[in-house]
This record gives structure tokens, sequence and C-alpha cells, in this order.
């Protein structure tokens, strides 16, 4: 393999995951990026509040996207062997942190927003 295909990533992609929960990722990365940014907007600026709420969220979010990945995957965090591994794994948790906290912070500002 020594071209980068987005269709065979898709593949693999929908191979481990299957294709509701692929779909249900997906949407939920593109639709909480576009309401983080959108709030971003509405309030021009981060509250230091609810950030720091999120980020606490966001560290249960990393872990469960290593049980996720745990579940989908033939093997398990005892099979990582070399730095490669360890580097994917620390990839993982820190997009389902980041993910998470992007997530948790759009909800409850817009729940904010909503309710005012």
């Amino acid at each position: 393999m020594n071209d980068l295909d987005p269709i065979v990533l898709f593949a693999v992609f929908m191979e481990m995951l299957g294709l509701p929960l692929l779909i249900l990722l997906v949407l939920g990365s593109v639709v909480g990026t576009l309401a983080f940014f959108s709030l971003l907007l509405r309030e021009r600026g981060i509250v230091a509040r609810r950030m720091l709420y999120s980020q606490a969220t966001g560290l249960i979010g990393g872990v469960l996207a290593l049980v996720l990945m745990a579940k989908v995957s033939s093997s398990g965090f005892t099979d990582a062997g070399g730095p490669a591994d360890w580097l994917l794994i620390a990839a993982i948790f820190g997009l389902g942190l980041v993910g998470t906290t992007i997530v948790v912070y759009s909800i409850s500002g817009w729940a904010r927003a909503l309710r005012s």
C-alpha cells in the first residue's frame, strides 16, 4: 500500500465500526464542530468555566475512545509492542478527549443560550 486512499480508509473504518456507528461518529464530529464554531462566533470567545468543565469531561471521552478501540479491533492494550502502537493509542485518546471536549462545550453553551 503505497498511497493513502480515502476510499480504502473508509472501507477499513466501515468494516471495523459498522456503517451505523461510522455514520454516527462522523455526523457527531461534523455537527459538534460546526456548533462549537458558531457558538464561538455568537459569544465572541471562550467561557473559561465551561471550557474547564468540558475538558474534565473530555478525559472520560478519551477513555471511552480507548474502550471503543479495544472493542472494534482484534487486539488489546497488551498487544502494543512498539512505539508506533503506543503513539496510536495516545492519538486515539487525544482525539477522544478533544472531540468530547468540543461536543460537551457546544451542548452546554447552546443549552444555556437557548434557556435565556
